[in-house]
């Protein structure tokens, strides 16, 4: 029989055993350790532990996910801000970081870079119906604006001829 955990130290151990693992959202740490058993008191006072040595901090995790969710190709925009949105990010942190990070890449060029890596040998002109629709739903997952998919693939296609 395990006794559940309730002391606040026992709950920062395992707060800093999860954040050496990878960067987490304050929320995220909230819930694991509410799952353990820890106390709400004991989840606070280790969150602040936290904070104070600069170990939990929500804008630089919303950051560093934003930027490789881009960089992997993962999504963009309206993508982004749900996967931030599920993670605990608030709404207003999660526009900030979006903003911030869009900043960095161009979607042009993030668009072409997966285009080339998931379909390298894609040709919009010859294409079937069904592989420019399937091409069209992977890039609208992503957060890629219907417009924006349809502009780039006909330029992608002018320059192919």
């Amino acid at each position: 029989m395990t006794i559940p955990p309730s002391s606040a130290s026992d709950a920062f151990s395992v707060a800093l055993r999860l954040l050496g693992r990878c960067d987490r959202s304050e929320a995220q740490i909230r819930e694991k350790l509410k799952q353990r058993g820890f106390s709400s008191s004991a989840i606070a006072t280790a969150i602040e532990r936290c904070y104070d040595y600069r170990y939990l901090d929500d804008r630089r995790y919303a950051l560093g996910r934003a930027r490789s969710l881009m960089c992997n190709g993962k999504g963009v925009g309206g993508r982004i801000l749900a996967d931030l949105r599920q993670r605990g990010i608030t709404d207003e942190l999660a526009r900030a970081a979006l903003d911030e990070v869009s900043s960095e890449f161009r979607l042009e060029d993030l668009f072409h870079q997966e285009l080339s890596r998931r379909f390298p040998n894609f040709c919009y002109g010859s294409a079937s119906a069904n592989e420019r629709r399937r091409l069209i739903n992977y890039f609208q997952r992503r957060g890629f604006a219907l417009c924006d998919i349809f502009t780039w693939l006909q330029q992608t296609s002018v320059s192919d001829r």
